[in-house]
């Protein structure tokens, strides 16, 4: 085997579409990229803020539904490069535009912050529009350390998908103290053992 043979297989590994051109291989993933960016951020945000099983099934089979979109027929090493390449390309643009600062927020659509729970009230329409149910909740509060949802004062759905819970400063302060009385036992009972 030749060496102009063994480049020639490398780089078309797989089914070669040559009429689609470098530059159209360069454009279909940024176009595929930016539409599901933008879609994800308008109908998404129960996606990005939780994980469930039918959440994994659609990021999944939304990855393979737009696979033909980002690089057309071409199955070649060459063709899945160049996408793979393009789709980084785009990412880094956007993320640097995005953390630019406000103006790059408001261009790229940023919402402001949801409120799930405030002073210990559930925000049912919130929850409701956003598909979160109080079981769902509930489980991410004890994530976060807490209890029961009536130990939440504030839950806030941040626009990158996060959930930021807050107690009161007083059941806050009780839960550091309790860990500060366990600490101190622990610590005696150690001594003890020495």
């Amino acid at each position: 085997m030749d060496w102009h043979t063994l480049t020639v297989n490398l780089f078309h590994f797989g089914t070669s579409d040559l009429s689609i051109s470098v530059l159209e291989k360069i454009i279909r993933p940024a176009v595929v990229y930016l539409f599901l960016v933008f879609a994800l951020r308008a109908v998404g945000k129960r996606i990005l803020a939780q994980l469930n099983p039918f959440d994994l099934v659609v990021l999944l089979t939304l990855s393979n539904t737009v696979q033909n979109a980002i690089i057309g027929n071409d199955t070649s090493l060459w063709g899945g490069i160049v996408g793979a390449v393009a789709l980084l390309g785009i990412n880094t643009v956007l993320v640097r535009l995005y953390y630019r600062g406000p103006k790059a927020e408001h261009w790229m659509l940023e919402d402001k912050d949801i409120y799930l729970i405030r002073e210990h009230q559930l925000q049912e329409d919130a929850l409701r529009r956003l598909h979160i149910n109080v079981g769902e909740l509930t489980a991410r509060a004890h994530e976060r350390g807490f209890d029961d949802l009536h130990d939440v004062n504030t839950a806030v759905l941040y626009p990158n998908g996060t959930i930021y819970m807050k107690g009161d400063a007083s059941s806050d302060s009780s839960r550091l103290d309790n860990i500060l009385r366990q600490l101190h036992a622990l610590r005696q009972e150690v001594a003890a053992l020495r």
